[in-house]
């Protein structure tokens, strides 16, 4: 029926993947949920490797080997007079593509070290767990590696169809054109008249059961019909919720996995051992590019602490000085100026300095989310955070606004750095989205270089406690009511329209490590029903915020563009979080539990899902930096990135004339000397944090070139990446052998036809089960 959940798709798995533990997901995984409440102490998840495993203490071997390199490489006599701007000397000079490097291979019949049956039994279930993703990643309109699509769509009957993947750019990019995109001439904001803005469709929706539903006709009276806006059924996600969990703690399936991650880490060893010099010098013969002037993204960091504290200093200096008397807070209903809110703190502009503002993380924040929060007050202030960085206050935003475009101007002056900032929504009331658009469009808060992102604070249980909220989906309505309307309508929420074109995503945000009192299955309330003072789990929340999400993508591919959902996730906590992140996600944000995961960790590596990684913000929370995992999730080829999170309680950089620093080269530089990455290690990452971000087609073929979408080194181009051609051809050849063993034993499994009764006690549901 139109409108209604959608469980058929992929309902039957295209081969057989039936394997011994078919029937026992739901004890199983209702088992580890159990497990995680029980283990709520623990501030990281309850499966970890042994301290003596070499996974958790591979030694770091790679050396510096640029003095060893020829410098018989004259390649700056060959420009001649060619033009050595930026952008002209692309068009005189073209590298060939280095296609030639030393490769590492196994031979043998059990390549992969373990006997076939368990090789079998494990190749089944992780190529069930990516027709999982596959499902829900294509449901909601997300993207999905290329790659890995088209080697499961050989398993399937018919081939999946790639065209879903690829977005279609408004104009083809030349391949010598310049590496920065075309600047607009007029702002986005300016001059728009709502009559310009698509028409109304005549369309209503409501919520349903958490999910809102789309009809035909506005009013009641008339007959309507429901749209068919697609979405996951709660059944089917709750039912392979659990295929999920049981696959990750499956012990033959944790060490096949385990192997194939040690045997990745070691080939790359091997491949920087044979390759470093070659890499190195396919760098050097690029003229003009370096580190310093390829694109970077700051793929996470959030608005309310992008500025660093000497920026924010001298910026309440400043409006302390140039707006003394202007009323800034009410209290008990009288205004209050802003020189009179800090007399009545006993300070002036001179007794201000970044001790006494006190907003960076220290020793005492480490595992206290709550002390961290509290850093977002200015001197311990929380009426100076609701004057300075918030978009809704009394002043309408104004400073906030201010200091944004400061930090924007920065990142204009830079050319090269570009951010996705987070914006809160909390679901609170109807009008936040309004408010916020109305903040951005008012004070011009636009830049080419940002994108934004909505944040929603999984905070229920605090609204319901002082009565904010009747029930969970009212908090859900608050949320996407707005987008639906604005959708159906543009010219009933004009700055709304205009706002969400820089809109990307969706992120959902705060302390993963806090205790979860509750399972997520089918016995949960309905949100309607979540009238409870305790906080849903962090799957439900996800559920939630992905199916409507799912919903509003297929309302606006009637012309405008589709949004995607890139969570915190992995942080701290349980790992199932993970778990909901690898189902619905098309990025995450943190995943440092990935280390103590195998199976999920090679599924992200498999799935190539993109993960911003924030050691600094780790190191003051979570995890102490020299245990970050992020130099090995690189060199196993999963897809990382670099960024800040909070430059205000992280980062000490050198301060422009603006005030602001630059925190996303500070993060590069420590992570470069810490972990001592080679030019191409950070190069590699840049060109991921350009790959993952939510920036559009066309902006990403001027920055990464006109085929960056494509497979191999055929999508790099290393005049605008620097990255050479030999390491994404190593990345691209190693993930399609890994691909090709679980899709070979597949395969091969079915047409030597083994009984099944001899697999192994593992498996996902098979075309009977489902």
């Amino acid at each position: 029926l139109p409108g209604t959940p959608i469980s058929h798709t992929l309902k039957h798995f295209p081969i057989n993947l039936r394997t011994s533990m078919d029937g026992k997901y739901k004890e199983i995984a209702e088992e580890l949920f159990t497990r995680s409440l029980t283990e709520s102490e623990m501030r990281t998840a309850p499966y970890e490797f042994p301290e003596d495993s070499p996974i958790e203490q591979l030694e770091e071997r790679r050396q510096r080997l640029e003095r060893q390199i020829s410098q018989d490489i004259k390649f700056m006599n060959e420009l001649g007079g060619v033009d050595r701007t930026d952008d002209g000397w692309m068009k005189e000079r073209v590298l060939p593509m280095e296609r030639e490097y030393q490769r590492v291979s196994i031979s043998g019949e059990e390549k992969c070290g373990v006997p076939f049956t368990d090789l079998v039994d494990a190749a089944k279930c992780v190529v069930k767990a990516l027709f999982i993703r596959e499902k829900y990643i294509a449901l909601s309109i997300q993207n999905f590696c290329k790659t890995t699509a088209r080697e499961l769509g050989e398993l399937g009957e018919k081939p999946l169809d790639l065209r879903i993947y690829e977005e279609i750019p408004e104009t083809p990019v030349d391949a010598d054109a310049p590496v920065h995109p075309p600047v607009s001439e007029t702002h986005p904001y300016e001059n728009q008249d709502t009559k310009n803005m698509p028409a109304d469709t005549g369309y209503s929706c409501k919520m349903v059961d958490g999910v809102m539903h789309v009809y035909t006709k506005k009013s009641p009276m008339e007959k309507s019909t429901e749209l068919d806006l697609p979405y996951p059924d709660l059944k089917e996600y709750i039912a392979d919720m659990n295929v999920m969990m049981a696959l990750i703690i499956n012990g033959p399936v944790k060490s096949f996995c385990y192997r194939r991650l040690q045997y990745l880490s070691s080939k790359f060893q091997m491949h920087i051992l044979l390759n470093e010099m070659k890499e190195l010098a396919a760098q050097k013969k690029v003229p003009h590019r370096d580190f310093y002037n390829i694109r970077k993204v700051d793929t996470h960091i959030h608005a309310s602490s992008c500025m660093n504290q000497k920026h924010l200093l001298r910026f309440i200096k400043r409006a302390m000085k140039k707006y003394p008397g202007e009323i800034v807070h009410m209290e008990h209903g009288r205004g209050q100026t802003l020189m009179e809110v800090f007399e009545s703190m006993n300070l002036t502009a001179f007794d201000l300095s970044v001790d006494t503002l006190d907003m960076h993380a220290d020793r005492n924040t480490f595992h206290r989310f709550d002390k961290f929060n509290a850093k977002y007050n200015p001197i311990g202030e929380s009426i100076l955070r609701e004057i300075f960085i918030k978009t809704d206050n009394h002043i309408e935003g104004k400073y906030f606004g201010h200091m944004i475009k400061e930090v924007m101007a920065d990142l204009e002056e830079s050319k090269y750095q570009n951010v996705e900032l987070r914006l809160s929504i909390y679901g609170r009331s109807r009008d936040e989205w309004d408010k916020l658009a109305q903040w951005a469009v008012k004070h011009q808060v636009y830049s080419d270089n940002v994108r934004w992102l909505i944040q929603v604070p999984r905070l229920f249980d605090v609204y319901r406690t002082k009565k904010q909220l009747a029930n969970f989906q009212e908090m859900m309505e608050n949320i996407f009511m707005p987008l639906f309307e604005v959708t159906i309508n543009p010219r009933s929420h004009p700055e709304l329209h205009l706002f969400l074109q820089h809109v990307v995503g969706f992120d959902s945000v705060d302390d993963e490590s806090k205790p979860e009192h509750h399972i997520f299955n089918m016995d949960s309330p309905l949100p309607a029903d979540w009238t409870e003072e305790d906080n849903p789990p962090y799957s439900y929340y996800l559920y939630y915020t992905y199916a409507n999400m799912a919903v509003l993508n297929h309302l606006r591919r009637r012309g405008f563009h589709t949004f995607v959902l890139r969570p915190h996730c992995g942080e701290a906590g349980p790992v199932h979080h993970l778990v909901s992140g690898f189902m619905l996600s098309e990025n995450i944000s943190h995943g440092l539990l990935l280390r103590k995961a195998p199976v999920l960790q090679y599924l992200y590596y498999l799935a190539q899902i993109g993960i911003a990684m924030s050691p600094l913000s780790n190191n003051s929370l979570f995890l102490s930096y020299h245990r970050n995992p992020l130099p090995e999730y690189l060199s196993r080829g999963l897809m990382v990135s670099l960024s800040t999170d909070d430059p205000l309680q992280f980062h000490f950089t050198k301060v422009s004339a603006q005030g602001s620093g630059e925190p996303l080269m500070e993060e590069y530089s420590i992570a470069t000397q810490v972990w001592k990455l080679s030019s191409c290690d950070m190069c590699e990452l840049a060109r991921n944090s350009v790959l993952m971000s939510g920036f559009s087609h066309k902006a990403k073929s001027y920055w990464l070139g006109p085929k960056y979408s494509k497979e191999g080194p055929e999508s790099n181009d290393i005049r605008r990446t620097n990255v050479p051609d030999i390491r994404v051809a190593y990345r691209s050849e190693t993930l399609l052998e890994e691909l090709n063993l679980i899709t070979h034993a597949v395969r091969t499994k079915e047409l030597d036809n083994i009984d099944e009764e001899d697999t192994l006690s593992m498996a996902p549901i098979g075309a009977e089960g489902r």
